[in-house]
């Protein structure tokens, strides 16, 4: 009588226990929307960190001083943004001149004297011309002060990545392309990549050894 009885209450307390979560009376967890919200947080990151690379890769083909002119003077001559033909007037002026010393920069060299100073001058199918003469030091007779086909692709791939990142700019599109903003919109979405690549290809092609004004050696 004993052992029946242990048996049944031993049934009983197995009752009791609440229902197992394998049979799906538990709400889902919220992890597998967290782990979604992540992937999509990380993957807009990365996208970013390569605009931001490419934008960078892009900035090391200009003249130093280029990118930092334009851009200090742009809100001045863009005024409040009403597009009027004076301030588009003095766009066209500021990229003409910026476009212009990307171009002419590309065509400089420099050399150090033997007494420590850097001189600056043009280059030419002659030779290296000072921009001030008459300072009784002996320029070099090199052929790499020689202007050659390299320099003049340096100096249009250097106006087209000022293009790229001035038209990326939604004060001169605005302007200069009133009522195209969406189709400027699409064309700038991969307009900067597309110079990008190009440049990198063409700058690998024919590298940079000149130390010109403003301009980085690749």
């Amino acid at each position: 009588m004993d052992q029946s009885e242990g048996i049944s209450v031993k049934v009983q307390d197995e009752g009791s226990y609440p229902i197992s979560p394998r049979s799906g009376s538990y709400p889902i967890s919220p992890r597998s929307s967290t782990v979604h919200g992540g992937r999509k947080r990380r993957a807009v990151a990365k996208g970013v960190q390569n605009t931001l690379s490419k934008t960078s890769m892009l900035v090391n083909f200009l003249p130093t001083g280029t990118l930092l002119t334009f851009e200090m003077l742009l809100p001045s001559v863009s005024g409040d943004g009403s597009c009027s033909p004076v301030s588009t007037t003095m766009i066209n002026a500021l990229l003409g001149l910026c476009a212009f010393t990307c171009f002419f920069f590309h065509f400089t060299d420099s050399f150090r004297s033997p007494d420590g100073k850097v001189y600056y001058g043009v280059v030419t199918p002659r030779g290296l011309a000072l921009f001030k003469t008459g300072l009784g030091v002996e320029v070099p007779k090199d052929d790499r002060y020689r202007m050659g086909f390299a320099d003049l692709v340096h100096a249009l791939m250097s106006v087209m990545v000022f293009a790229a990142i001035a038209f990326s700019d939604q004060r001169v599109t605005n302007c200069l392309f009133p009522g195209h903003r969406k189709e400027m919109d699409e064309v700038m979405e991969s307009f900067p990549l597309m110079v990008g690549v190009v440049c990198s290809g063409l700058f690998l092609v024919f590298p940079n050894t000149r130390y010109g004004i403003g301009c980085m050696a690749t």
